[in-house]
Parts: C-alpha cells; sequence; structure tokens
C-alpha cells in the first residue's frame, strides 16, 4: 500500500496537472475527471484538496502569480532601468513560451466571468505589473537615458500593449512564430522611439 503523500505535495500535484491540461484541452473545457486521471487519484480525491472547481483555478492563479513575480523580482539584478524592463519583459515572455497554458487562463473571458475572486487575482497581478514598469521608466527619465516628456503609466501601458498582444498573437495563431524573438524585437523598436538619444526632427 502505498503511503498517502503530505497534502502540499498532492496541491501542488494538482495544480501543476491543471496548468498542463490547461495548454491542450483549454481551461473553458478541462474536466475534474481529466486532472484527476492526470494526478493518479479519483475526482473525490481532487475535492478533498479543492473542494469546488472554483478554488482549484484561485491556486492555479496563485502559481501563476508567483511565477511571474519571480521573473519580475529577478530583474531587479539589473543595474540600469531600462536592462531591468527588458530584463522583465523578457522573463515573461520566456514563461509564457514554457508555459502556454498561461494566457490561455488569463484571456478566459469565461473563468473570469465565473469566478469573480480569480478575476480579481488576475487584476492585482496586471495591475503590479503596470506599476513595475512605470517605476522603471520613472527612473530611466531621471537618469536621462529615457524621453523625460511623457507620461511614464502612459508608456508603461504602451510596453503592455506590446507584450500582451504579441502573446495573444502567439496564441490565436498556434504558436507559429519565436514569442520571445518578436517580442523583444517589438519592445526594442518601441523604447527606441522614446530613448533620448532620438535626434529631433
Amino acid at each position: 500500500m502505498h503511503a498517502r503523500k503530505p497534502a502540499a505535495e498532492r496541491q501542488a500535484e494538482i495544480v501543476e496537472a491543471t496548468v498542463k491540461l490547461a495548454a491542450t484541452a483549454g481551461p473553458d473545457r478541462l474536466s475534474l475527471d481529466a486532472v484527476a486521471a492526470a494526478v493518479g487519484i479519483s475526482q473525490p480525491g481532487i475535492f478533498r484538496h479543492f473542494p469546488t472547481k472554483q478554488r482549484l483555478w484561485i491556486a492555479v492563479a496563485a502559481w501563476i502569480a508567483e511565477r511571474l513575480t519571480g521573473v519580475w523580482e529577478g530583474a531587479e539584478t539589473e543595474a540600469a532601468p531600462m536592462g531591468r524592463l527588458r530584463k522583465m519583459v523578457l522573463g515573461q515572455l520566456k514563461l509564457v513560451r514554457s508555459t502556454p497554458a498561461i494566457p490561455a487562463i488569463l484571456f478566459s473571458r469565461t473563468l473570469h466571468s465565473e469566478n469573480e475572486p480569480l478575476r480579481q487575482v488576475f487584476e492585482k497581478l496586471i495591475t503590479a505589473f503596470h506599476q513595475r514598469l512605470t517605476r522603471q521608466i520613472r527612473a530611466a527619465q531621471a537618469d536621462g537615458s529615457f524621453c523625460g516628456d511623457a507620461d511614464p503609466a502612459q508608456l508603461a501601458s504602451l510596453v503592455m500593449s506590446v507584450v500582451q498582444g504579441t502573446i495573444l498573437r502567439w496564441t490565436v495563431t498556434g504558436q507559429r512564430f519565436d514569442l520571445v524573438a518578436e517580442g523583444m524585437a517589438l519592445l526594442d523598436l518601441l523604447l527606441q522611439g522614446f530613448s533620448s538619444d532620438v535626434a529631433p526632427e
């Protein structure tokens, strides 16, 4: 008889299986039977750890938030503000490329409409990303490496639009291009336009 796994370990397995299956089946169509089969337990076993499907998705959101936050915090090792911004975006693109379920879950209207706490987790996550980008742009304006006459919050929104738009296009086209290369090329093109060394017309 196999020893029962600690609850935290089993919960982590369930969450990771959910993320993996969401990339193939789609989060809106994912069944708990499929998750249970992937983990090797019964569906009631899922409910012992997550009383409702909504609670499971909130745990998945926390899993995503932890990894994205880790990427953003890892960028703090860069000395220059623009280096930190680029590393934040690069890390996020690499994470999405390795875990394609992330955009599927983030962009799922069905999941969000049926689970308000889940939507709130992602809203806070997006707000945190915007705030981090804004801080780096403001710091770059202060050190003279970035054009200082533009609103840093609006510039952060432009950066987010490039990142999210590229991820969405990569997702709906079946991942047919290099997400990281394309995303970073577009980011650099955008940043170049606001660099303080651009000659005036």
